[in-house]
């Protein structure tokens, strides 16, 4: 097994790190504001938790994991589901998710592990995410570790190869589980695509042979789905800018981001676990190239996800209104289509722009999933 020094760039906060860092949180005013607004904790109680912490079991034990079910609580009306008889408790796992929800997409997947007996992942997160010393602490006590962004080609190719050993290592000889989003980001748009990119990330380490190097991983895709998307406002005001001007993201927006996921309400969430791809790796093996080996496992975990994505009324919605019909109006009522109305026409009143434009981009976030789906069934057929 590799030290740890040589992941002392990514990896997670360890020994000595770790008592540092929960000081630094205990006595952090900005830290102890968010998560007593969050979890309607007084700041003393957070900061009597933080010190339990020995460990990063302990952090998620007495702080995070708790911090996380408040929040859950809090902000919506609860989590579902399915999948968990595809996994074994003592094998690690390469997790491969939609990213809608900077945090609470790995938050809530390691809450469903814990208390079912499962492995604690390790999360990947961007180092554009590190805005300050706090999100840093909080993110690396959790056992995230970090993905380089915005940095060289010449240096992202020595990059990518650290992550690629770091996950295979965590895998193999750590033996703990990894989440990782299918791409660069949040899904903007709902429009859920596995970037063939990070699969070439993984394959950077590990056999040679196509089918051995992606059975040891373990790939387990998992489909995320709120029914009030995280950040829909924001979102749509980041695309709506990128079409009529040029965008640039500044820490602040992050920053803004990560709060308003964790703070606004979700209403339903719903995570749905696939089984390990394994077998299919033999088909996929026999493409000529391995660019189209690669593509066709992109492809591959992609209709898992589309096939897998909970669709809520608030989808069929915004297919509907989208399309200006009503193909999905037995899936829904009126009451439903009201309010999903009103809650949109809310949001974007807060927003500057042509309402027009604004109206198309806040319905293709919830009706994208519909039309994956769909393309998903047609593809199977």
């Amino acid at each position: 097994m590799t030290s740890d020094s040589e992941f002392n760039s990514i990896r997670p906060y360890v020994n000595g790190e770790i008592e540092k860092a929960t000081q630094r949180l205990s006595t952090s005013e900005d830290f102890l504001s968010v998560f007593t607004q969050l979890t309607q904790m007084e700041k003393d109680s957070i900061a009597n938790a933080l010190t339990q912490v020995h460990d990063r079991d302990d952090f998620q034990n007495y702080f995070f994991g708790p911090a996380m079910e408040a929040v859950i609580k809090n902000t919506s009306d609860g989590v579902s589901v399915q999948g968990l008889e595809n996994l074994t408790p003592e094998t690690s796992y390469l997790f491969i998710s939609n990213h809608r929800d900077i945090i609470l997409d790995s938050a809530i997947l390691n809450l469903i592990l814990r208390k079912n007996g499962f492995k604690y992942t390790q999360a990947a997160i961007g180092s554009n995410l590190l805005v300050n010393e706090w999100v840093t602490d909080l993110v690396k006590l959790n056992s995230c570790f970090v993905i380089e962004r915005d940095i060289p080609v010449r240096e992202m190719i020595v990059s990518s190869a650290l992550r690629s050993k770091y996950i295979r290592e965590t895998l193999r000889e750590r033996h703990n589980s990894v989440w990782i989003a299918q791409r660069e980001g949040r899904t903007k748009n709902g429009d859920d695509k596995t970037q063939p990119s990070l699969l070439k990330m993984f394959k950077m380490t590990g056999a040679k042979d196509f089918v051995e190097n992606f059975r040891e991983l373990r790939i387990v895709p998992v489909a995320i789905s709120y029914e009030w998307e995280p950040c829909d406002d924001l979102k749509t005001n980041e695309l709506y800018t990128r079409t009529v001007s040029e965008y640039t993201k500044t820490p602040e927006e992050d920053m803004k981001s990560m709060k308003t996921g964790l703070a606004t309400y979700k209403g339903r969430i719903n995570f749905t676990i696939d089984k390990p791809i394994d077998k299919e790796l033999d088909e996929i093996a026999g493409l000529p190239s391995n660019g189209d080996r690669l593509e066709a496992l992109a492809r591959l975990i992609d209709a898992k996800i589309h096939r897998n994505f909970k669709l809520w009324p608030n989808n069929y919605i915004a297919y509907d209104l989208a399309h200006s019909g009503n193909k999905f109006s037995h899936l829904y009522n009126e009451k439903e289509k009201e309010h999903f109305i009103q809650t949109m026409m809310q949001k974007i009143d807060r927003i500057e722009g042509n309402r027009s434009l604004l109206n198309n981009i806040f319905l293709e976030i919830y009706a994208n999933p519909v039309k994956n789906s769909i393309n998903t069934q047609d593809t199977a057929k």
